[in-house]
């Protein structure tokens, strides 16, 4: 039975973040982000877009975002309506690129879908446990003192593994201090979103002393080639994240040996959908993998902690508390607890913006009927 769409609203929110947050692209105050609502015969879905306000991160950006949905990816979708979910991505694939609005619409018919049948996010994907181990990213700072002071903030809070973001002239020192106060047994990871090249290979094998779980994407996104020489280098293993933007590359990423981990954000490959495909394909290939994050707010975090919970998802992921960013989120927040955050059961995302508060920080909406 196929699912009528009757519209799409595109809604803008502005969320300031509880404090800067910088990485070697840029520093984010607040979040700017897109919510998708679809209104189906049967009920309603919510989605976010996890674009940023500028093209750094990748080449999506909020404005474009909305741009795109609003002229090709919403039009489009059939008026007969869809027979799931699944098929939506197929509607859209002869759209290139724009991963994360795509993402958005398609997981917001999902949620639709699921919200109709009453089986949540996570008994969809395939979860396989109730609850996981949550992860913080901890950007970079303007001294070290300040960064083990923030890091000390999340050790209280009982987070199970510390990500540091690094750049070239912040990285050895402050892996060090850090690695030096809270000692061996701290899970510690480090992120360059691709701020390196070949050239630092040598600087990035003195990180081989630290005892770290990974190193994020240290060179350009389009050069796997080049991450499977670095791979050869270093005795820490190399995570792929922005590289990655679906099954086909994170196939050729193993095959390469560009990497011996993956950052799976379902935003950056299109989906959750997709994103379920590279944690099949890495799990049969006995390569880790663990959800990234994007800064969302409750709705995309609900969709994140449940795909957290695959099997092959054996790294603590970015799925942090809502009050590491946010003072208020728009939906109930996510708490927590023993350093993990509980799995929405609820049908669909197993949650949904509190109206009074998502009216405060809507700065737009538009409606588009099918």
């Amino acid at each position: 039975m196929k699912t009528k769409i009757s519209g799409v609203e595109l809604r803008r929110i502005a969320m300031p973040l509880v404090a800067p947050f910088r990485t070697s692209f840029g520093v984010e105050t607040s979040r700017d982000v897109l919510l998708v609502r679809v209104v189906t015969s049967d009920g309603e879905g919510w989605a976010e877009c996890a674009a940023m306000s500028e093209p750094r991160y990748c080449s999506e950006y909020v404005d474009g975002a909305l741009d795109v949905l609003r002229k090709f990816l919403i039009p489009a979708l059939p008026t007969g309506g869809v027979d799931a979910a699944a098929a939506v991505g197929r509607i859209l694939e002869p759209f290139t690129g724009h991963h994360m609005a795509k993402s958005a619409l398609e997981s917001a018919v999902l949620d639709a879908q699921l919200r109709s049948s009453g089986e949540s996010f996570g008994s969809y994907l395939g979860a396989a446990r109730d609850r996981v181990p949550c992860g913080v990213s901890v950007g970079i700072m303007d001294s070290i003192p300040e960064l083990l002071d923030a890091v000390e903030g999340y050790v209280s809070e009982g987070y199970a593994r510390i990500k540091l973001k690094i750049e070239p002239g912040w990285d050895v020192e402050p892996v060090r201090a850090v690695r030096e106060r809270f000692g061996d047994d701290l899970l510690l990871q480090v992120d360059a979103n691709a701020a390196y090249t070949l050239v630092d290979a040598q600087q990035l094998a003195k990180l081989d002393d630290f005892g770290l779980l990974l190193i994020e994407q240290p060179l350009a996104n389009d050069d796997m080639v080049q991450h499977a020489q670095l791979a050869k280098l270093l005795r820490t293993p190399v995570c792929l994240d922005e590289s990655i933007e679906s099954a086909a590359d994170a196939a050729a990423a193993i095959s390469l040996g560009a990497c011996s981990i993956i950052n799976i954000k379902p935003a950056r490959v299109g989906g959750y959908l997709e994103a379920r495909r590279i944690h099949d394909l890495a799990r049969a290939h006995g390569i880790p993998v663990w959800c990234g994050g994007m800064l969302e707010t409750g709705i995309g975090r609900a969709a994140n902690v449940a795909l957290a919970a695959l099997p092959g998802f054996t790294l603590p992921g970015d799925t942090s508390g809502s009050n590491r960013y946010f003072a208020t989120d728009i939906t109930e927040p996510f708490v927590l607890s023993d350093g993990h955050l509980d799995v929405p059961t609820g049908p669909g995302l197993g949650t949904q913006p509190l109206p009074e508060i998502l009216d405060a920080v809507t700065t737009s909406r538009e409606w588009i009927a099918l």
